[in-house]
């Protein structure tokens, strides 16, 4: 947004006035400094600046909603998924490795049947952050639906992986979940580089192009 250069002289409670010859929203163009401004322009210059950048946040808040799983901190399979090609294509580029592990829950039909849904949702925000706080930075967490996640692991191979995998698992199963003072014990079991039951929907990208050889 642009400016009227030289002095303005609006009404009282109205906006100033807008010409051809203007000075860009940082105050210097064409010789023209916020200082020499009118003071109900730099006014309305320091609300315009405050409001972009309300707006740039709120935009940052939507950006990073739409790109989480509406229950879980992970991310939701749309963005998994595009991480995913993400990741492979870097792996392509730079003949680097890495692996994706697939994770669901055994038998989390009866935690839901047993303990309800509100348990069974508590147990999910459980796993999730289980696994999110035993990867590095660089690895990806998600949730793929009901309680089916993955997890990409960068600059790791299928060995690696297969640790990896026991490991998160054997984290998840460490305690029960306490939820309204009932204790619920959570069973899983990770697969490395295999591709998880889709119910219908499109199949994730096959990580061969993401592992070190066999």
């Amino acid at each position: 947004m642009r400016f009227p250069r030289g002095r303005v002289s609006p009404q009282e409670g109205e906006a100033p006035a807008m010409s051809s010859e203007t000075a860009s929203i940082d105050g210097n163009t064409e010789g023209l400094a916020e200082a020499d401004l009118p003071p109900a322009v730099r006014v309305a210059l320091e609300g315009y600046r405050a409001e972009i950048d309300r707006l740039n946040r709120r935009l940052a808040e939507v950006e990073l909603l739409a790109d989480r799983d509406a229950l879980t901190p992970a991310l939701n399979r749309r963005a998994f998924v595009r991480e995913l090609h993400r990741m492979i294509a870097f792996c392509e580029r730079y003949e680097a490795t890495a692996s994706l592990v697939f994770f669901d829950l055994d038998s989390f039909k009866a935690v839901n049947d047993s303990f309800g849904h509100a348990a069974g949702d508590a147990a999910l925000l459980w796993v999730a952050a289980t696994l999110a706080d035993h990867v590095r930075e660089s690895d990806v967490v998600g949730r793929l639906g009901g309680d089916e996640f993955a997890v990409i692991l960068a600059q790791a191979s299928r060995e690696a992986a297969e640790t990896k995998a026991a490991s998160l698992a054997a984290a998840i199963q460490t305690q029960p979940v306490i939820f309204e003072g009932q204790s619920i014990p959570i069973r899983a079991h990770g697969r490395p580089g295999s591709q998880p039951p889709t119910a219908g929907r499109r199949p994730l990208p096959r990580d061969r192009r993401c592992r070190s050889p066999p």
